[in-house]
């Protein structure tokens, strides 16, 4: 995982004399640290020794359950005693923490156009600083607006959707469902017409909470398909009349229906309370395999699985600051401001496009959105990360010898402190920093899931950004809880040991060839069980009875479709997966996934679908380049053109593959495995192309539609 050291000589020494320096200054102090960690009873020894440390074993035998040592004998369910839906959450939150900042939006300050060379004309913001609401307004705001849609006709245990984007008044509104027990159904701002229809129809909503650019640019055009729909309720304050919609349907902004819900006569109502087991959310998925199903999730899930999450975050407190701008549909980013709001954290609103500095409507010269918030908490999906650590190494091969000499020493002297549990407080300061201050300079915990983190990326984020950067897995069927690695674990290519509010089991899948009595380690399907599991799907019987199952005590439990194997240490590792795994013509088994995530490490690659069919005897892929390296790569032969003439140039495309076929026979991949094809894409794959899900998950069904034309020819000779 080091970086590749070619230096003089005399820079190494002088480098090892300063650290031997530093070392020798700093002994005492670290080491009589060191020696109160080890007698505090609240810690485990040093980072070394807790790293090493068992994090979970099985209860009966090599195929599990697998539970967390703190856990071995009950499962965790709650994370306060008594506080057992999300309504009584946030009430506890608003008690403890009411004058404190609990939700934060930048405010506006100016929007323009501004023109490229290509002819495109790109929305550039400037952005002021953020305004906050305390817990006590966020809760009088929730609750006025749980007055007000039952005023408007919404009743407890009837379904009401929510489709907009990451914002304060998403959480908002959701607290005021919460509060009046309204089954929250939630849609990616990203999803299709179609895929829209089939969720509110499914759930005979009357009422949706929306904004106005997604009424405008996506749900008006699908009014007609939706006959139940009464009530859309708009979180912006302006326009305040909505002329030109079917007459059936009222619109309204979200401050009035606020207003009305604090009419004397509105407000003294009394609501009923959901119980845990009553539906909290039915969370559309993204649709990567097909048609959005939607997941039933009660309070009693939710409150389960934040309570497991939350457990392997360490000093957790009032005092963090989260930025939240992932998808709220996605169960990742619900969880991850759920834990925070229970704890008294800050939530400041972002979004990918104003994230950081050089963010895509971020006006140069103006700051991005983590600059002027400065968190400490951050979620990521790998896709995010990737592109970080793909554009900070560019930036690194520009520096002049000098710069890229000490940063290189820096970076792998830090790896090797890392390893030994060690920090480098002097090499943070001096090398790191203006890399750390991407994210706003005071990140201390980043949460990965989504999908597999690379070990180069996990490894970067570690060094660079000077965080803790805990790997977890999960899936909207568990409220996104399974495992989560252990903040000073820094081992990588695994995603930790099961969180104390489930367990885990290995399930034989001998197709695949993967069996519990396997050595060294047990590997099979992962089985997830325990009360952060959910209730199932909405509205489909026969899925439900293939993915879940009650056992013999009564616990629910999900079958995951992926493949994993235990460590002697109880962490858990995903190996491969069900659906991803394709058998060639010749009989070779082919996992896509592993594939991917070797090809995704190549600078050249800046996203990769792998693709097999089963009659024919090898892969083939798409590939998305990077723009930098290809027109790079493309200089070296002279090959010159536009972007679009470069990615459908024979010559270029013949020597990514060379290069994509080294970096996959370098990281032992079997020969069958490599793809033989390839077709480089000039477009970027997106969640508003449809190709990949707000995670940025691949969208296999919709690339193979898409390129379909290019698997005829791949396979087709031509």
């Amino acid at each position: 995982m080091k970086l590749k050291e070619d230096l003089n000589p005399m820079l190494l020494l002088l480098f090892h004399l300063m650290v031997w320096i530093y070392t020798v200054i700093t002994f005492l102090p670290s080491y009589l640290l060191s020696l109160v960690s080890r007698t505090d009873g609240g810690f485990y020894g040093s980072e070394e020794e807790r790293a090493k440390r068992v994090k979970a074993c099985s209860v009966l035998g090599p195929s599990g359950p697998y539970r967390a040592v703190s856990a071995t004998k009950k499962l965790v369910t709650l994370l306060h005693p008594g506080v057992d839906t999300l309504d009584k959450m946030f009430d506890y939150g608003a008690m403890r923490f009411p004058h404190r900042d609990c939700l934060g939006t930048r405010e506006m300050i100016s929007e323009e156009d501004e023109w490229q060379s290509n002819g495109k004309v790109f929305k550039k913001v400037v952005l002021g600083e953020y305004r906050w609401l305390s817990y006590e307004e966020v809760l009088t705001a929730a609750s006025q607006l749980g007055s007000g849609l039952a005023s408007l006709g919404q009743r407890p245990k009837s379904n009401i959707a929510i489709f907009c984007e990451t914002r304060a008044e998403w959480m908002i509104a959701a607290q005021a469902c919460f509060m009046y027990n309204f089954p929250l159904a939630t849609f990616y701002s990203t999803l299709g017409g179609p895929a829209i229809a089939h969720g509110l129809n499914e759930t005979q909503v009357t009422h949706i909470i929306t904004s106005r650019e997604l009424l405008e640019t996506r749900l008006k055009a699908i009014l007609i398909e939706v006959p139940r729909l009464q009530h859309i309720i708009v979180v912006d304050n302006t326009p305040t009349s909505w002329p030109s919609y079917p007459r059936h349907i009222s619109v309204h902004n979200m401050a009035a229906v606020q207003k009305l819900g604090a009419r004397p006569e509105n407000a003294a109502r009394e609501r009923k309370q959901p119980l845990p087991s009553d539906i909290a959310v039915i969370m559309y998925t993204s649709g990567s395999t097909g048609i959005p199903k939607g997941v039933m999730i009660s309070h009693g899930n939710i409150i389960a699985g934040i309570t497991g999450m939350a457990e392997r975050i360490p000093n957790l407190c009032e005092e963090d600051t989260y930025i939240g701008y992932l998808p709220l549909a996605h169960v990742l980013e619900l969880s991850a401001e759920l834990i925070c709001i229970s704890h008294g954290c800050r939530i400041g609103y972002s979004s990918p496009h104003t994230l950081a500095d050089q963010s895509t409507k971020i006006k140069k010269g103006s700051k991005g959105d983590a600059s002027v918030l400065q968190p400490s908490l951050m979620a990521a999906v790998p896709e995010i990360m990737d592109r970080i650590y793909k554009n900070v190494m560019t930036k690194v091969e520009e520096m002049n010898f000098v710069q890229r000499t000490l940063f290189i020493l820096a970076y792998n002297y830090k790896l090797e402190q890392l390893a030994k549990g060690n920090s480098t407080p002097l090499c943070d300061r001096l090398v790191f920093r203006k890399v750390r201050s991407l994210l706003g300079g005071r990140v201390r915990v980043l949460l990965s899931g989504g999908a597999p983190l690379s070990a180069a990326t996990q490894r970067f984020m570690n060094v660079c950004f000077c965080c803790a950067v805990g790997q977890g897995y999960g899936l909207t069927e568990t409220c996104g809880a399974g495992t989560i690695t252990e903040m000073w674990d820094y081992s990588t290519g695994r995603v930790g040991g099961p969180l104390v509010c489930c367990e885990i089991k290995l399930k034989d899948w001998v197709e695949g060839g993967y069996r519990s009595t396997d050595k060294p380690r047990p590997r099979g399907e992962i089985l997830i069980g325990g009360p952060n599991v959910t209730m199932g799907y909405y509205k489909t019987e026969a899925k439900n009875q293939h993915d879940f199952f009650v056992d013999e005590t009564g616990q629910q439990w999900f079958c995951t479709g992926d493949i994993g194997q235990f460590h002697e240490d109880g962490c858990l590792q995903i190996i491969d997966r069900k659906k991803d795994l394709v058998k060639l013509q010749a009989g070779e088994y082919v996992s896509l996934g592993k594939v991917e995530a070797v090809l995704k490490n190549s600078p050249l690659v800046d996203n990769i679908c792998v693709y097999a069919n089963s009659d024919e005897t090898y892969v083939i892929g798409f590939v998305v380049p990077n723009q930098k390296q290809l027109v790079a790569l493309s200089d070296q032969y002279s090959i010159k053109g536009s972007w679009e003439d470069l990615c459908n140039n024979k010559a270029v495309e013949e020597l990514v593959l060379k290069a994509l076929t080294e970096s996959a026979l370098s990281a032992q991949l079997e020969r069958f495995e490599v793809p033989r094809k390839i077709r480089l894409s000039p477009d970027p794959w997106t969640p508003e192309t449809g190709l990949v899900t707000d995670a940025f998950k691949l969208k296999r069904k919709e690339l193979k539609t898409h390129y379909q034309d290019d698997i005829e020819r791949m396979y087709g000779g031509k």
